[in-house]
């Protein structure tokens, strides 16, 4: 080259492959000169380092190409390794994919969706019948024409009675007569089947009246579709033998087992001839008792019109409210007269309306105001006390009660002038006597 008027001869060093001797890896340490004019001069270090790394970087790429090719690395002009992705799914991907394709898959259906993993088939296939293969050392010609059943063996009596007293307790609750009979039909009674009505009828004795009501109606529902009318007659046979046993935990069983007999007649389950075929002919004193009451509820519904499906009352909340009303009434009045506390609470126990409970408490407050005397007041006061220790009457029932009278004042001072003052002297006595609490107290109106 012609730089300044001179020549200079200018020997570059060879950033080739191959060095002055050693090995590759080993650092060049010896100085590298360029002649100018004839004379030697050094180059500059740091090009010769950077040109050796490229070098270096250029032999490692050249030994993996063959193992690396599909990655497409390529070097930068500052040196640095640049590696281009190929996608997986572009044919030099799939052409360098070094994966065995011979393994079994992940298990997917293929695009007909009949096969995969644990599939038996395309949805909505049908199978033809399984042919019975004759050569088949198991086969048996007899087994062709086979019908299977399920069997369910008849009931024991222990089994009897631990099976089919659950399903009449939780009727009593319920009073679903259908779902008894669903669950009657599923068992094998087999002789057992004339024990039901005995059994129904039994546990009814122990209970109370609006579950008798519901034992004559659910003897009236499934005398037809799961007994007949002989086995609700063998039954009440059994019942009038069983009375001396049935008195010593029931009392008046003779006579609620003659009002069963004359509901039975009534309902058409049970023959009119049944009375009649005992006369002269019993010699227990129960079960005289018994068809003696029968006999005589039959003939006042024939002569009075006495309505035999209503002999036991309708139970509960199944009542009308003023019905309800005047037997509350009833009860207070009764205990006045007679101070009895514990058949307050018994009569009280058997209304069976405990969610009416603050139309008792109501009834009793009206009752002091309406009285004005020292005696009711402090009758009323006991009468609550007891009820409330007993839980007969809850908490809840209590407050309403007294809320509803605090809430009637202004209509009941009009009849009752000094209302306001009985009131404040029957809560202050009633707080005194733990009956209420000082919140309930602090409510009550003062005029």
């Amino acid at each position: 080259r012609e730089l300044a008027g001179q020549h200079y001869a200018i020997e570059l060093l060879d950033l080739s492959d191959s060095f002055p001797s050693g090995d590759e890896d080993n650092t060049f340490t010896g100085n590298v000169n360029n002649e100018i004019n004839g004379n030697w001069i050094s180059a500059p270090t740091g090009s010769i380092h950077e040109a050796r790394l490229k070098a270096k970087v250029k032999r490692r790429l050249r030994k993996n190409s063959s193992k690396d090719s599909g990655r497409g690395d390529s070097l930068s002009d500052n040196g640095d390794v640049v590696r281009s992705v190929v996608p997986p799914t572009s044919p030099k991907g799939k052409l360098l994919n070094r994966r065995s394709k011979m393994g079994k898959g992940r298990g997917l259906p293929k695009k007909g969706g009949a096969g995969g993993k644990g599939v038996w088939g395309s949805p909505g296939e049908v199978y033809g019948e399984d042919e019975v293969d004759v050569k088949d050392p198991n086969y048996d010609a007899e087994q062709e024409n086979c019908v299977y059943e399920t069997v369910v063996l008849p009931l024991d009596d222990e089994t009897f009675e631990k099976t089919v007293t659950p399903i009449v307790q939780e009727y009593f609750e319920h009073g679903d007569a259908n779902e008894v009979a669903e669950l009657l039909a599923e068992l094998n009674l087999g002789s057992m089947r004339g024990d039901v009505p005995m059994l129904a009828v039994s546990l009814a004795l122990e209970a109370k009246a609006s579950h008798r009501e519901l034992t004559s109606r659910l003897l009236s529902e499934l005398c037809g579709c799961v007994l007949t009318a002989d086995d609700v007659e063998a039954s009440f046979h059994k019942l009038l033998k069983e009375l001396p046993d049935l008195v010593l935990d029931t009392p008046g069983a003779p006579q609620m087992l003659g009002q069963f007999i004359a509901r039975a007649v009534a309902d058409n389950i049970l023959p009119k001839s049944f009375i009649d075929g005992y006369k002269g002919r019993v010699d227990c004193e129960y079960a005289r008792a018994a068809l003696d009451r029968a006999a005589v509820l039959l003939r006042m519904s024939r002569w009075t019109g006495l309505r035999i499906d209503s002999l036991w009352g309708s139970g509960g909340g199944q009542r009308p409210v003023n019905q309800l009303i005047k037997e509350v009434n009833l009860l207070l009045k009764e205990f006045l007269l007679s101070g009895d506390t514990v058949e307050a609470e018994r009569c009280l126990r058997e209304l069976e309306v405990p969610h009416f409970h603050h139309e008792f408490v109501y009834e009793a407050v009206i009752m002091v105001l309406e009285s004005k005397g020292d005696r009711t007041l402090q009758m009323i006061l006991q009468l609550l006390k007891s009820l409330c220790a007993s839980t007969v009457i809850t908490v809840d029932q209590l407050r309403r009660g007294f809320e509803r009278v605090y809430l009637d004042m202004a209509d009941l001072s009009i009849d009752v002038p000094c209302a306001y003052s009985l009131l404040e002297q029957f809560v202050e006595q009633s707080f005194n006597a733990g009956v209420i609490d000082k919140k309930l107290r602090d409510l009550c109106p003062c005029r």
